[in-house]
């Protein structure tokens, strides 16, 4: 069974190795002014499923083992060797890394539990003002357990508002709170969520696991203000924020919003902030695609059938 370890842990080793390198080009790219910010999020969400789904290693079942310019990396393969023949030291990483797992997924079941708990309890029937129960398709609720407007559900997404936030905003600012609020549902952004949570469970002593997840969270906010923006609402979220974020209110604000509260209005109130960028985002694309099959490639070279490493 031992002369199996080596090659799993050195295609791990290599595949976390072309990941992180996808997530550097990533964090570099999207650091770039210019560009949209949805096209920027796609790329984080990209990023992260590289990290979760090694599918560079689809392509060594299939035939890629007999690469002619594939190379084996000594280093890393001596560290899976090492693991191999040393009982005590596997069974020692093994434990720290079952722990942290454990640990993690422990974490996110009541994450799960908690957001569960917090699914609409009371759905206000005569709001101050009339207000449709659809938004573009998507149901929205009023409940007293929402803190703040937000998406709930995965495959099924809803919107959830806080009881009495119809009174607190405008009938317009309302309005540009539901598009950013739609776009969440509409793209399955807690689906994409769970899958990034799903892989910070098997990758948590991994820093840049958790970069991407904070960079997957900031864009996944600014992109839904693109679609506000484009529609010329984006004074009116302003002012919505604004209220939201107001002492008195501040139950009604996550506390994630509210540290990007000053990038996003800062963002909403710019004269044109997506004016003439196609150029800006194909080239990011084109970049982005280039690095990413760079990536899949070096693993592809790097692992054909895990080469011949011997326990």
């Amino acid at each position: 069974m031992r002369e199996h370890v080596a090659p799993f842990v050195y295609y791990l080793e290599v595949h976390v190795l072309c990941a992180s390198l996808l997530c550097l080009a990533t964090w570099a790219l999207t650091s770039i002014k210019g560009g949209s910010a949805t096209w920027k999020y796609w790329m984080w969400v990209v990023t992260s499923v590289n990290f979760v789904v090694p599918l560079a290693g689809f392509f060594n079942g299939f035939g890629s083992s007999h690469v002619s310019w594939a190379t084996q990396l000594g280093t890393l393969a001596d560290v899976g060797i090492g693991i191999s023949r040393s009982a005590g030291g596997g069974l020692a990483f093994l434990c720290v890394w079952l722990c942290g797992a454990l640990f993690m997924f422990t974490r996110l079941l009541v994450h799960l539990h908690r957001d569960r708990g917090e699914s609409p309890a009371i759905v206000r029937s005569g709001p101050t003002r009339t207000w449709p129960l659809l938004a573009d398709g998507v149901p929205v609720t009023f409940s007293t357990a929402a803190q703040c407007p937000s998406v709930g559900g995965l495959l099924r997404p809803h919107i959830s508002l806080p009881l009495g936030v119809d009174g607190l905003l405008t009938r317009n600012e309302l309005d540009a709170v539901l598009m950013h609020e739609v776009t969440h549902a509409r793209r399955r952004d807690n689906l994409i969520g769970l899958v990034h949570e799903i892989a910070l469970c098997g990758l948590w002593f991994h820093p840049l696991v958790w970069l991407t997840g904070s960079r997957l969270a900031m864009f996944r906010e600014l992109s839904c203000d693109d679609s506000v923006i484009a529609s010329s609402r984006g004074a009116d979220l302003v002012t919505a924020l604004a209220k939201l974020a107001d002492p008195g209110e501040s139950r009604l604000l996550r506390v994630g919003a509210a540290t990007l509260f000053r990038h996003r209005v800062a963002r909403l109130k710019a004269s044109h902030p997506h004016r003439a960028q196609g150029a800006a985002d194909l080239a990011l694309i084109l970049i982005y695609a280039g690095v990413l099959v760079a990536c899949a490639l070096a693993t592809i070279a790097h692992t054909p059938s895990c080469f011949n490493v011997a326990a």
